[in-house]
């Protein structure tokens, strides 16, 4: 019995959670239908009828190909994937950079541990924009010529024209790769492998650093969290410190970590706007070159809107369902 009681208040919330999101739904179709209506009968031209017309422009870079004579709609799905293009290995990149600091902060090593407190402090207290822009001029002008490609690693060269390195080849019809194509120096360029422009390294080094300074704040906080009695009971056990933080720490700490976690997760993704700065084009960027081909200025916002609220919705469900994981790994 009380089972059954239990699954029908759980059928009742997700009843009421649909009833109140289609509410929602209709009510941004009515707000956005009286919009185009009031835009139409000031003579303005209005609706989404134009995304099926020719774009006009190209997209040079990106995952996806893009010609002029594509349609707009084409165009906003280029730009979108752009976005995820930078805005997923910048995630990565901060999270590694973001625990790596957070656990320096609290190292017993004196040096190390004002090292990890001087990265936060200056990259925290800087504006992103003042920060984007750093690492674009220093890509393009301190660098040097592709000609003179600086080679860090082996098969990777790094040079005013970006970033080249080893990619995996495939072939045809084949699922698996095949080989390795490595990048080779030139006289004048670096040919082969897979290349990134000087643009996406900026956007992709500037999300990245910056949201890893807050991710090391939320992971010091999280471990502090962890009571004193765990870590002496762990030393206690003999473990060693890396022991002791991989498998005592880190998994009880996870529990005040994630839901910090989750909210720079989503303002790294929204920060991402800012690349239209250096001109890398992701959604925003492309979103304003479609405004200036068609005028469309209500529509084209309203898709920027779509998009980007699709994408956080999507990154909170995944982060809150990885919490839930996370609360109930603890609890056992």
């Amino acid at each position: 019995m009380a089972l059954n009681a239990a699954r029908r208040q759980r059928l009742a919330q997700a009843a009421a959670q649909g009833a109140a999101i289609a509410a929602l739904a209709l009510l941004l179709w009515w707000f956005a239908a009286n919009a185009v209506d009031a835009l139409r009968a000031r003579g303005v031209r209005a609706g989404f009828d134009f995304l099926l017309d020719p774009a006009g422009f190209q997209i040079g870079e990106g995952w996806l190909d893009f010609e002029a004579g594509q349609p707009f709609w084409r165009a906003f799905l280029a730009g979108f994937v752009n976005t995820v293009r930078v805005a997923l290995p910048a995630l990565a990149l901060a999270t590694l950079l973001g625990f790596a600091v957070g656990v320096a902060r609290l190292a017993r090593h004196a040096l190390l541990r004002g090292l990890g407190t001087c990265y936060v402090e200056l990259l925290r207290n800087v504006p992103l924009l003042v920060q984007l822009l750093m690492w674009y001029f220093t890509v393009t002008q301190l660098l040097p010529d592709a000609g003179a490609a600086a080679e860090p690693l082996p098969g990777v060269y790094l040079s005013k024209s970006g970033l080249t390195f080893p990619w995996p080849t495939w072939s045809q019809g084949g699922w698996w790769p095949s080989g390795l194509e490595r990048p080779e120096a030139g006289a004048f360029n670096v040919s082969g492998g897979a290349a990134v422009t000087p643009e996406y390294l900026a956007v992709l080094l500037a999300l990245a650093t910056y949201t890893a300074a807050f991710i090391a704040e939320t992971v010091r906080a999280g471990i502090q969290a962890v009571p004193a009695g765990q870590v002496d009971a762990a030393r206690a056990l003999g473990m060693q410190p890396g022991t002791q933080l991989r498998h005592v720490v880190l998994p009880q700490a996870l529990r005040v970590i994630v839901p910090s976690l989750t909210n720079q997760y989503l303002n790294l993704t929204k920060n991402s706007t800012l690349a239209v700065a250096v001109g890398y084009p992701e959604l925003v960027s492309v979103s304003n070159t479609v405004l200036n081909q068609t005028g469309r200025a209500f529509e084209c916002v309203a898709v920027i809107m779509a998009v980007y609220l699709t994408i956080s919705l999507a990154t909170s469900a995944a982060m809150n369902r990885y919490n839930a994981r996370v609360v109930l790994r603890g609890e056992g």
